[in-house]
Formats: structure tokens, sequence, C-alpha cells
């Protein structure tokens, strides 16, 4: 049995990481539950999974969500530093980050430095600040096991290959609803084409990414983190299906896949119960329903975010942190339609240039990068709204 703080139990990821508990009872218990502002799933999470706190986000919803568990002994808590708190209970003994964004750094610092292993989620963590956070987990002896499907398709790879030197990892990308339009097609595309993805349900931030392929360029970031790797390492290829995860070649020459249909719910599972792998109820992938696998390159030309990713990744330093902020920012101000598409990877870019770049940057230089590039976004916004 083991105990769980789920991060964001009311988005795309935590909800399926309920359905992964909820039917391995026997194996998981869920200790915290916490959400950004949804009290009422919350609220009805936390008494179906018996759970011993609950924590929301956003304050002004405290004493609701108070009220509504009145007639419980769950404990109630609300705001960040609340979140950094609870993940250090004795009784946790692993983390599932399923945050959005940004948020997810202090509560995985604070997880790590607590020595509870990390489910890791949110990518966003590992884009900003994965030296520090990578250093912190080899400190504390802290697993970091990778719950996006790509990430996890790595790992799964790498299993029993730990000793052998990796020669490259490829990304597989669906491409997302755009694939194959031009530029001038983009400039016309509505926030309800966007957030139409072809393969994935997931959360509309996370959407939006996949389809500037921003969502790509944070994973190519991240894979550097969670596999030690250099950029040259790491290569992006479309793959429209969505079967193959991506693939690890090692340096004979020899390529490992993992496979498998499109469902968050596998790669959460296999975090969980790592060094696991227990039954389920999953579909199963059937070769005859899919004969024929194509992939493609990624157009980093037409999708220019995934080549900032990538500009990020080999400048180091705080430029990840800047490059996260300002696409938040973005894609903020897209879904409520106050820039268009193109106009996102515009706006990363003069961030990119604008801010200071600091190369060896500490944790408050990260806070305050990630401070200022908001600032300098958020007026870049009105000036494009104006």
């Amino acid at each position: 049995m083991k105990n769980i703080a789920i991060l964001g139990s009311t988005g795309s990821i935590g909800t399926q990481a309920l359905d992964v508990v909820r039917a391995n009872k026997d194996k998981f218990k869920v200790e915290v539950l916490t959400a950004f502002s949804n009290i009422e799933l919350l609220a009805a999470q936390a008494v179906e999974f018996d759970v011993n706190t609950v924590v929301i986000q956003e304050e002004s919803k405290y004493e609701a969500l108070k009220s509504l568990l009145s007639n419980t002994d769950i404990k109630v808590f609300c705001g960040e530093d609340a979140l950094a708190d609870v993940v250090t209970y004795e009784s946790v003994e692993i983390v599932l980050t399923a945050l959005v964004g940004y948020a997810g750094l202090k509560p995985t610092i604070s997880a790590i430095k607590a020595k509870k292993n990390i489910a890791l989620a949110n990518k966003e963590t590992l884009v900003v600040a994965g030296d520090l956070i990578t250093k912190l987990a080899e400190e504390n002896n802290v697993h970091i096991l990778p719950v996006d499907s790509e990430h996890s398709a790595i790992f799964q790879c790498l299993a029993g290959e730990w000793h052998n030197p990796i020669e490259k990892i490829i990304l597989t990308a669906s491409g997302g609803p755009f694939r194959g339009k031009t530029t001038a097609e983009l400039a016309l595309v509505t926030r309800a084409q966007a957030l139409k993805h072809p393969n994935w349900v997931m959360g509309a931030k996370i959407t939006i990414d996949s389809a500037s392929l921003m969502n790509k360029g944070l994973e190519v970031i991240e894979a550097k983190w969670l596999f030690n790797l250099d950029p040259k390492q790491i290569e992006v290829i479309v793959h429209p299906q969505s079967i193959v995860h991506s693939i690890v070649q090692f340096q004979d020459g020899s390529m490992k896949a993992q496979m498998g249909l499109p469902d968050m719910k596998l790669p959460i599972q296999y975090a969980l119960a790592y060094p696991h792998r227990i039954v389920s109820d999953f579909p199963r992938f059937n070769f005859m329903d899919y004969p024929a696998l194509t992939f493609e390159q990624a157009d980093v030309k037409t999708f220019r975010n995934l080549g900032l990713a990538f500009n990020a990744l080999y400048k180091g330093g705080n430029m990840a942190c800047i490059l996260n902020a300002a696409n938040e920012i973005a894609v903020e101000a897209f879904l409520k339609d106050k820039i268009g598409f193109l106009a996102m990877s515009d706006l990363l870019e003069k961030c990119m240039e604008k801010i200071t770049f600091i190369a060896n940057p500490n944790y408050e230089e990260y806070v305050n990068t990630d401070k200022e590039t908001r600032i300098f976004a958020t007026e870049l916004v009105s000036r494009i709204e104006n």
C-alpha cells in the first residue's frame, strides 16, 4: 500500500490518477488532495477517498470548501504555503504533481526536501529550474518518476539499460490539430479550433501548447534534465497516430520504443506502482487497427515555439524560465481571445530577447525571473490588444 498526495486532483491528470486508485484500492491510499478552485469536485473526491487533508489554492474559496466538508474529519487548508507544507506529511510516500505551470515548482521542491518520491506530471518544474531540481533530488535520494507519456516511454525503454550509454532519444509528437498548416492558415485559427486535439483529452493550457508544439518544446527541456542529456542528443519527430510514445537509440545503433494506445492512465499507473507493473483493464492496442504508422519531420519554421524551446535549452541559465513564464501569459491571452495564435510566438521571442539573462541562477533568481517575465509579457499583451 502506497500513500499518495495528488496535487491538482480536479484536473485531467488528477482525475485520471484517481481512476487508477479507484481500480487499485488494495495498492494505493490517497492522503492529500489539492485543487486550484474547483471546491465542489475537490470535496466530492475527498469524501470518496476518505483523505486526511485537502488544500484549495484560491484562498477566497476556503470558507466554502470548509463548509462543504464540515460533517467530516478532513483537514482543510488554503494557499501556496499550505500546498508546500502538506507534501511533507510523514504519512505521504509519493507526491503526484499534476499542477498546471509554474505553480508546481515550490511544492515539488518542498516534497523533495522531505525525501518524498515525485511522480512528475508538471513538466514546467524541470523546464523552469531543472538544474536545481535534479541536484536536490540527487542530494535527497529521491526518484523523479515521469508521468508525461513521452518521458514515461523513455523511462520504460531504459529499464535494465541504465548502464548502457544513450546515443539519442526521439520524442514523438502528434502534430496537433494544425499539422501541415501554413503560417497564413495559422494566422486565422480560433481558440475553439486549437482546443480540439486529435488524439489526447487534456486541459486547456496543455491542449493549446500541443497545438503550437510548445508542449513538445517543454518536453525537450524536461527530457534533458530527466535523462541527463546534451541538447544535441534530443530529437523530435511527428507521429500522427500517437502509438509510438518515444524511442531510445543506444550507442550500438539499436533502438527501443514504447508503444500503446494514447491513454494517460497507463503512464500514471506505471509511475505510482514503480518498480512494479500491475494488472489493468486499459484498452489494448491491436496492430490490425493501425496497419500504417507514419513519421514526419517537425516543422520548426511554421511552429516557431519548438525552435524557441531548443534555443532556450542550448542557451541554458534562466532562459527556459523566461520561455515558460512568457508562454503561460501568451496561452492565457490566446484563450481569452486577446492575441492571435501566431502572436504567442512573437511574445515569447520578445521576452527571450529583453529579460535579463542569468547563467547560473539560484532559486530566488528563478522566482524573480518568472515575475519579471510575466510583467513584461502582460505589457506586451496590452499593447497588442490596443
